[in-house]
């Protein structure tokens, strides 16, 4: 008999709903009931017997009508008291993003709450409890991360990213796909734009996310003033159908990713305590990624920026084969397996 398993999504990280359903799908061993928030649900557009539109009002009761044997919180970055109490009552395991944000002392946390969004933070320590932050991890079975760089002492890698496109891109000029956002706040698009002045050869680049502000106002002067270059860029969110062609086409793909980022005010840093979600847009289209030199990382498809720009030809050596789907779902389910334990 499969052993049953809730999954919950209230707050962010649709994506990783999604790579998680997508892998059970076809899976014999486990049955899944997935509690999604109406926002989640909205992004997903995923419908079946087993999707339940839930919030962080009705998700114990929704609990309560059905036995499970692991119940695995997708983000747990709000309803700290909610995720408290399921934790006390449900053999539980928790996915982590912000590996700082968990052990924050509370005078860290205080001071984040006075950095900025104040009011919203406040909601979070007054309302939503953010000071039983520590109790919800301590008292999880299970503390997962999603990259293998980040996997240590307590916390356990879960294999969810596969690889579902032909990594094959024919050419004839170079194309560089820089996915995500273009703002400065968490990668340096600084640096790249002044690395593409230094450029010679012909290059396709595409700044495949939504350019606004200063950033929008760099790319239109780098597009007039290098003609060797040819630029694609977007003053609006990418459509994913449009996100999944450029990325399709790419040749490597270039993830100026910044050394640190912030969390309610708690410091993190990229590869070390927190992964970049640039890894799984790599192994899910196939394509050589390249990160800053100061990346921590155990993957052959990265290529560290300094040595790719330096002039030298580069030397790939790797597969996607540790990537495929019924792999990566095998994979998964020996996890859950010693979850539910």
């Amino acid at each position: 008999m499969p052993a049953r398993i809730a999954y919950i999504e209230l707050d962010t990280h649709a994506e990783i709903a999604n790579r998680f359903h997508d892998l059970m799908l076809q899976s014999e061993a486990f049955s899944v009931d997935y509690y999604f928030s109406k926002r989640i649900l909205e992004i997903l557009e995923v419908d079946g017997d087993n999707i339940f539109l839930s919030s962080n009002s009705d998700i114990l009761k929704q609990l309560n009508q059905r036995h499970y044997d692991l119940v695995v919180i997708g983000t747990v970055h709000r309803y700290f008291d909610l995720f408290f109490r399921i934790t006390k009552r449900y053999h539980t395991a928790v996915i982590c993003h912000n590996l700082n944000f968990i052990k924050a002392s509370k005078l860290d946390l205080l001071n984040g709450i006075l950095e900025k969004e104040t009011r919203y933070r406040l909601k979070l320590l007054l309302k939503e409890k953010l000071f039983l932050k520590d109790k919800v991890y301590k008292q999880a079975q299970s503390l997962w991360v999603l990259s293998q760089e980040l996997a240590q002492e307590k916390y356990e890698y879960l294999p969810l990213f596969y690889n579902e496109f032909d990594s094959a891109a024919e050419n004839e000029i170079p194309t560089i796909v820089i996915p995500g956002s273009v703002s400065q706040l968490r990668r340096d698009y600084e640096r790249v734009i002044n690395r593409l002045y230094n450029a010679t050869l012909p290059l396709k680049v595409i700044f495949l996310g939504k350019a606004s502000g200063q950033e929008l106002e760099k790319i239109k002067k780098l597009k007039s003033e290098k003609t060797v270059l040819d630029i694609v860029y977007f003053t609006e969110m990418v459509p994913q159908p449009v996100f999944d062609d450029w990325m399709k086409k790419a040749d490597i793909l270039w993830c100026p990713i910044q050394d640190e980022t912030k969390f309610l005010g708690i410091k993190e840093n990229y590869g070390i305590t927190k992964t970049s979600g640039n890894i799984g847009d790599a192994i899910r289209y196939g394509k050589r990624a390249i990160f800053p030199k100061f990346y921590q990382n155990k993957y052959p498809f990265i290529l560290l920026e300094e040595g790719y720009f330096s002039g030298k030809k580069p030397v790939f050596n790797f597969a996607f084969e540790d990537f495929t789907k019924d792999k990566i779902r095998k994979d998964l389910e020996k996890k859950l397996l010693k979850a539910c334990k």
